[in-house]
């Protein structure tokens, strides 16, 4: 896989790298490495779909979705690791890209829908 003619050298380490409707390829691998120095967890957002934080109705009863107001201090940080995920996928691409992707909700069904139009199908 080819860089960009233009590439040039000391691209931030602290910015996500920019995917402009060209080199997908290239930037799927760049953005995977910057996700996982990061924060693993990230990564695994984007692959497994993200943390719902989830309660028992009764005790044999199913499990439902807590309300926000029920989140206690680890479902806080893992729904921050969510948004966290997101904001660096969309601080990722360009406008065009962005209203691609603007109707999900998710950053798995973000990268799914960038895999979708620049990769196909399997």
């Amino acid at each position: 896989m080819a860089a960009p003619p233009n590439f040039k050298e000391g691209q931030s380490t602290y910015r996500p790298p920019r995917f402009n409707d060209q080199y997908y390829g290239w930037w799927k691998i760049r953005m995977h490495d910057f996700m996982m120095v990061e924060d693993s967890e990230l990564w695994d957002i984007i692959c497994d779909g993200p943390h719902v934080p989830m309660k028992k109705l009764a005790e044999i009863g199913p499990m439902v979705p807590k309300g926000r107001k029920e989140y206690n201090d680890i479902d806080r940080k893992a729904v921050e690791k969510n948004y966290r995920a997101k904001k660096i996928l969309i601080c990722g691409i360009g406008p065009d890209e962005y209203n691609r992707v603007s109707a999900c909700d998710t950053t798995k069904e973000i990268w799914e829908a960038l895999q979708t139009a620049h990769d196909g199908t399997t």
